[in-house]
């Protein structure tokens, strides 16, 4: 196991930049996944840290030891592709067992390799069998056990989960989890879905345009987004971002809206008729007397059994909120929805930054 260490990594391609300068530092035995829309540069951050990719200027340091000049075979990394690039012709056993052979090791330690990841893996009853007799979910377990027998200093995924169909990326994303708690060897996930990023790291990196937005663990990115991007980002369904202006009275402050509705502000420095979008987070919204919070009007009622979501309009900007009971709202319904003020949001309208 080592740290990775970014340290002023840029990308070009010609004069196109693609990485502007990531500085990410990622702890021994640490899981950080690298999030973003597609196009963010996360791909291409992992491809440099697996020697893919050439870094245009920057350091990366795996285990102390700066590879920038090293050639991928030799970083002592193992990477798990989106689309498993298991070799047809070979048996599971031949696909697990192939960097090994290559590296000439000895026959024992193969075959001791294979048998504890087919064992983690439940691949034990399939180790003869070729890719093409496998379901998707097993062939991505076959390229983690693959992973796993180099025992490399860190795992590098690139959205593994992406070919999977919904159930089984539920499935798989806790069984990937669960791998790491048990082998502890430091990770890196790329992967466009936030929730895959809320579920299974210990710490998110949110990239996007090829900088960096904001680092730190789940809970601290939810809780309190840097800027609008990571709170429109982070979060299913999104938070609600509504433009308005703060008015101050006395100590307390009030956000007004674009219909002239008011709302109370969360603690905040901003100053009297500052111009900030309000955010708030669709579960932190409740029913309300009418006249009191937010005057909306029902778009769209989604129940989902656990959850009803409702889309609403807001001072002509759409809306979405999320009750634990089934209320029986119908389209053009005018109802009243209360913050919980606590935990609103407020940003610069300018910056886009929390303030």
């Amino acid at each position: 196991m080592a740290a990775v260490e970014l340290r002023g990594v840029r990308k070009s391609f010609g004069a196109t930049r693609v990485i502007h300068g990531v500085d990410v530092s990622i702890a021994d035995g640490e899981f950080v996944v690298l999030v973003g829309p597609s196009g963010c540069g996360k791909s291409t951050l992992l491809r440099m840290i697996a020697g893919l990719e050439e870094i245009s200027d920057g350091e990366i340091a795996i285990g102390g030891r700066v590879v920038n000049q090293v050639a991928p075979k030799e970083r002592d990394i193992a990477m798990v592709f989106q689309n498993y690039a298991l070799y047809p012709h070979m048996t599971v056993r031949d696909n697990m067992s192939f960097s090994l052979r290559l590296a000439r090791a000895p026959a024992e330690k193969v075959q001791e390799r294979v048998g504890k990841a087919a064992q983690i893996l439940g691949l034990e009853s399939l180790l003869d069998r070729y890719p093409r007799q496998l379901s998707g979910g097993q062939r991505q377990r076959v390229a983690m056990g693959r992973a796993i027998v180099r025992d490399p200093q860190v795992f590098l995924f690139d959205e593994p989960l992406s070919n999977l169909d919904a159930k089984l990326r539920v499935q798989m994303r806790a069984e990937i989890k669960e791998l790491h708690q048990r082998l502890r060897t430091t990770s890196v996930y790329v992967t466009h879905d936030q929730i895959e990023a809320m579920t299974m790291a210990d710490r998110i990196v949110v990239m996007h345009d090829g900088k960096v937005e904001q680092v730190g663990s789940p809970l601290e990115l939810y809780d309190r987004p840097a800027n609008l991007f990571v709170a429109g980002f982070i979060g299913s369904p999104a938070m609600n971002l509504l433009p308005g202006v703060v008015r101050r009275s006395g100590s307390g402050a009030e956000v007004e809206l674009a219909d002239g509705g008011r709302v109370a502000a969360p603690p905040t420095q901003a100053g009297d008729g500052q111009a900030v979008t309000y955010g708030v987070r669709p579960e932190h919204l409740s029913l309300g007397t009418p006249g009191q919070g937010l005057t909306a009007e029902v778009v769209v009622v989604e129940p989902t059994g656990a959850d009803t979501h409702v889309l609403a309009r807001v001072a002509g900007k759409s809306l979405q909120a999320v009750f634990r009971e089934r209320h029986p709202f119908q389209p053009g319904q005018q109802v009243s929805l209360r913050p919980e003020a606590p935990k609103t949001h407020l940003f610069d309208a300018a910056t886009g930054l929390r303030i």
